[in-house]
């Protein structure tokens, strides 16, 4: 049996680490199961460990390193008295006091739990994009447009979030290649539109991306026709990938309130879920913005919602 904690963080991406400053900074000593490593979900420093350089988080002009700037968010949290666990969660049993936490044969108990277990971006399953992920391919323009100004660059994926890419890439890049597996799109008849008239952006339709060129940095891209089955390579910088996110909450399915979609449903304007004790902050939650900014500011909002909740039961 583990030990009982206060507080109980699930996730240590922005979210999670933020909200272990705040909830360590307010005394009440919290226990972080940030997740394992691998490549894919739950990985301990979440999203940003998979990206190279970040322009865009506020006070690091200069830019700095995904995983040093997560680093950084980690010793800041220990400093303060968070302790971590690198394993994974495996079930959550919120039904009755204390909340129950399962990892692997570990039970850990908690007056409160917060969750930030993120989300991932889907991937198109190729074995070069973990070598190649930061090197040119990406999952996110608004993080990454900017390093590809007067660059030729693709996007593939057919919806709504494929053509925003697309089109906030327009900015940067000299051209943009839209590339869809079918010979329509799935996306909105508002954002089609944008999308076709727009001259820096190119159709490629019936075409799927099969292979990455690239040892160190992206090269190029092999297509291959949907239809036909012919291949064909091209030359890009950059590719994006936006064929959509799945919100890492396979362990609080039957448990906590959830969109179709699998994200987390909270109270409005809060980080309350469905459960008392039980908040939910970060990507687990958002589909709209996925930054490291706003994951980190609702992760301090759940800390302070656990404080507050906390005190009121005592």
């Amino acid at each position: 049996m583990g030990q009982h904690h206060k507080v109980i963080i699930i996730g240590s991406g922005p979210a999670g680490l933020t909200a272990a400053i705040y909830t360590a900074r307010a005394n009440l000593a919290p226990f972080v199961i940030e997740g394992e490593p691998s490549s894919t979900s739950d990985q301990p420093g979440g999203q940003l460990m998979l990206t190279t350089e970040v322009e865009n988080f506020p006070g690091f002009p200069e830019g700095i390193m995904g995983p040093e700037l997560m680093g950084r968010f980690k010793e800041q949290a220990a400093r303060f008295g968070a302790t971590f666990l690198t394993a994974k969660a495996t079930k959550v049993e919120f039904g009755e006091r204390p909340l129950r936490v399962h990892v692997y044969g570990d039970v850990h108990t908690a007056d409160s739990v917060i969750v930030s277990t993120g989300a991932q971006s889907l991937m198109l399953g190729l074995e070069a994009e973990e070598r190649l992920i930061g090197h040119g391919l990406s999952t996110c323009a608004t993080c990454d447009g900017f390093f590809f100004r007067g660059k030729e660059i693709a996007v593939v994926g057919g919806g709504d979030s494929a053509i925003e890419e697309a089109t906030f890439l327009t900015k940067f890049a000299s051209k943009v290649t839209l590339i869809h597996r079918r010979d329509s799109l799935r996306a909105s008849k508002i954002m089609q539109d944008r999308a076709l008239s727009n001259p820096k952006i190119e159709m490629r339709w019936n075409s799927a991306v099969t292979d990455l060129i690239g040892t160190e940095q992206l090269e190029g891209i092999m297509l291959t026709d949907t239809v036909t089955g012919t291949t064909s390579r091209m030359d890009v910088s950059g590719l994006f990938i936006a064929i959509g996110h799945r919100p890492n909450t396979d362990v609080f399915k039957g448990v906590l309130d959830m969109e179709d979609s699998g994200y987390l449903v909270t109270r409005p304007d809060s980080t309350y879920t469905n459960i008392p004790g039980v908040f939910a902050c970060g990507d687990v939650k958002d589909h709209v913005y996925r930054q490291a900014i706003t994951a980190a500011g609702s992760g301090c909002m759940a800390a302070i919602d656990a404080e507050r909740w906390l005190e009121a039961q005592h």
